[in-house]
């Protein structure tokens, strides 16, 4: 597994190697967005640390311009520690973040669980077709494909993982908590603006006006749910 770091720091580049490489991890360094851009387009990279203020092509330009093509599972590194900046990143593409400054295990830890959950996304069995369909809104996840009325929505890992969970359980209903514990396998601590993010970013994909969902619904008080059709 390759992890592509990139941040204008090149010492909090070195010192992510080095935590990485103990784990088993091959590690590609980039020190701006321009940079980490062409690092993708020559290599194979399994996931993305990117920090956001950078010279050239910050992280948040980067971002975007990574999720025109490609799902690549993707970290923020903040140097800023309000939620403005940590909601931005996710409202981009990222599937997660660490603040800065980060405790190294803490990082690898995520690191690990990004691949973990992209790995079982890729090896998930074969042997019987798995469609999951409300509406107009088809899940395939044999394709890790999603259409609204015939049309392919192109959506982050945790985006896809956060839907699955609801299409695969129409009707039910999933607290904030919940959701976060079963897609991030860890437990829930202030997860309330990280799910939310991500909550309004599928539906700004798959409803026709977001404002009025017809599948991905809230019950106030309670959570999120796929209504059935």
């Amino acid at each position: 597994m390759k992890i592509l770091v990139c941040d204008d720091d090149r010492e909090i580049v070195d010192a992510i190697e080095i935590y990485l490489v103990q784990e088993g991890f091959q590690v590609a360094k980039a020190y701006d967005g321009e940079m980490a851009l062409e690092v993708l387009r020559e290599e194979k990279v399994d996931l993305l640390i990117i920090d956001v203020m950078m010279p050239k092509l910050d992280g948040i330009r980067a971002i975007m311009k990574i999720r025109e093509e490609s799902k690549l599972p993707i970290i923020v590194l903040s140097a800023k520690g309000g939620d403005a900046d940590k909601i931005l990143g996710l409202n981009v593409g990222a599937d997660d973040y660490v603040t800065k400054p980060f405790n190294p295990l803490e990082l690898v830890a995520r690191v690990k669980s990004q691949i973990r959950r992209n790995t079982t996304l890729a090896s998930n069995s074969l042997d019987s077709e798995k469609v999951y369909e409300t509406g107009g809104l088809l899940v395939n996840d044999d394709l890790k494909k999603v259409t609204v009325d015939g049309e392919e929505v192109r959506l982050t890992p945790i985006e896809y993982n956060i839907l699955l969970l609801l299409v695969k359980n129409q009707g039910k209903v999933f607290s904030i908590n919940e959701i976060y514990e079963k897609i991030w396998n860890e437990e829930a601590f202030g997860a309330d603006n990280t799910v939310a993010v991500h909550i309004r970013h599928i539906r700004e994909k798959i409803e026709i006006n977001p404002k009025e969902p017809r599948y991905l619904k809230v019950v106030w008080g309670v959570g999120y749910k796929i209504e059935r059709s």
